[in-house]
């Protein structure tokens, strides 16, 4: 039995159109409607995960209420549903205004055909991974507590905690700062069957040499100047849970065979102490460090690296994660306003373009950090470029558009030439129709054949 085709959901009033569509979207399980009741009637009918919807529909088909109005009641029958929004050519605004308004992407008319299917198919999959993505943390409803995403990657990453965390093996962490080994650390501890016991962290790179000893291992009343009382390690702390040791790579030399011996024997032996304690801990570790390259330089001791990396989990930077960027920002977004008490409702289409493309060298806390002063400084209900700082990276997202429209210009040039400014062969040539001809011509400002019409 063949498997069955994902729906689609087009909202489009113009049967020439709707023809038009139904040619190039023939693989997928298409479902047509004409005006808003039609649209909803069938979105719970069919649950597509994808809806085409044009701006202007019946009957303000020459305005937009009507199809602001489907996209509202849309996303309030199906939050998780991708509308994409076709627009009349030039018109930025009500495309600015639908993805405020929840949309999920847009394209003008006139239509380019590869591109909206290359965007209809990137929704699906994007509806796809998010879908995955809700399944795995609905495993336990606080497991990844914190943790947003479903990119590809992140996906990878989270069946391969549900994977290890039942386990007793110990767990690394690898990835840059800012990635969530933290909270991916807990989400271990929360999926292990000590989840009833103590999670403990603590920052080796954070605390000073000498007294990083004593916060693991403990020590005895009077071992040193200052030591009035017993005072147990996080190890200890950490009996029958799990312990984090985040930024392991930039452990001294000198306790990283101490805690060798922890992991060969499990036991501990507070300073000053004479007893040896044992102990039952699970050990999560984190870095974002590359640990063979301490290795080879003598930094990093390769048999304490082999106890620690039972299992590895590389945790992906922001730029890898593909679709995140955007919906980590408007999470962010949402957060900020009520923390601050603003009314800011969404980001330009402009602003949304360049979180996609920024690469976030300081990934999800960078992100936060920029959204959250965006939202402080915000004049507008909509986060605009400028608010974001992202410098060149704005430059870049005006210099995409600024390309795609000279190329698009050289292109009928090129056929108007090759056709004698026969506009039936250059609407042949172009594979699209003379009207949309006369709309390209009227865009670029070119004049048109004489008699021409």
């Amino acid at each position: 039995m063949s498997q069955k085709q994902p729906c689609l959901l087009i909202v489009e009033d113009d049967v020439g159109l709707q023809s038009q569509l139904r040619w190039s979207f023939e693989d997928y399980d298409l479902v047509m409607a004409g005006d808003r009741p039609t649209a909803i009637s069938l979105l719970r009918l069919h649950q597509p995960a994808v809806v085409l919807q044009d701006l202007g529909l019946p009957p303000d088909a020459s305005g937009t209420t009507e199809g602001f109005a489907t996209i509202t009641e849309i996303l309030e029958e199906a939050p998780h549903t991708k509308i994409i929004v076709v627009t009349g050519n030039g018109d930025r605004d009500n495309a600015v205004k639908s993805i405020g308004s929840g949309a999920y992407d847009f394209c003008s008319k006139p239509l380019d055909l590869e591109v909206l299917r290359l965007i209809v198919d990137r929704a699906f999959r994007v509806h796809e991974l998010e879908a995955e993505n809700r399944r795995l943390r609905s495993h336990s409803p606080a497991v990844f507590e914190g943790i947003i995403g479903s990119s590809k990657a992140m996906l990878d990453a989270y069946r391969m905690v549900e994977k290890v965390s039942p386990s007793n093996a110990t767990v690394l962490l690898l990835g840059e700062t800012g990635t969530g080994k933290e909270l991916f650390a807990r989400a271990v501890h929360r999926l292990s069957s000590r989840r009833d016991g103590p999670f403990v962290a603590i920052n080796c790179a954070a605390i000073p040499e000498n007294l990083l000893e004593a916060e693991l291992f403990g020590y005895e009343k009077g071992s040193y100047t200052g030591a009035h009382k017993q005072t147990k390690g996080k190890i200890e702390l950490a009996v029958n849970g799990s312990l984090l040791l985040d930024e392991i790579g930039d452990m001294p030399l000198s306790l990283q065979s101490k805690l060798l011996r922890f992991f060969e024997e499990r036991v501990v032996e507070r300073i000053g102490g004479r007893e040896v304690i044992p102990v039952d801990v699970r050990i999560i570790c984190a870095t974002h460090q590359d640990l063979p390259a301490l290795i080879r330089e003598g930094r990093f001791r390769e048999d304490l690296f082999y106890r620690i990396s039972e299992v590895t989990v590389r945790l992906p930077p922001l730029r890898e994660r593909a679709g995140d960027a955007v919906t980590l920002a408007r999470h962010f977004l949402e957060q900020a306003a009520t923390r601050h008490g603003r009314a800011v409702r969404g980001f330009t289409a402009k602003a949304l373009k360049a979180i996609a493309a920024c690469p976030w060298p300081g990934n999800v806390r960078e992100l936060e950090n920029a959204v959250n002063s965006a939202v402080i400084m915000a004049d507008e209900k909509q986060i605009g470029l400028e608010a974001l700082n992202l410098g060149a990276i704005g430059e870049d997202i005006l210099d995409l558009h600024k390309v795609r429209s000279d190329a698009e210009r050289r292109a009928l040039q090129k056929a108007m030439t090759q056709a004698g400014g026969n506009l039936s062969q250059v609407a042949s040539l172009l594979g699209i129709s003379r009207p949309t001809i006369y709309d390209l011509l009227d865009k670029h400002g070119l004049k048109r054949p004489s008699g021409a019409e």
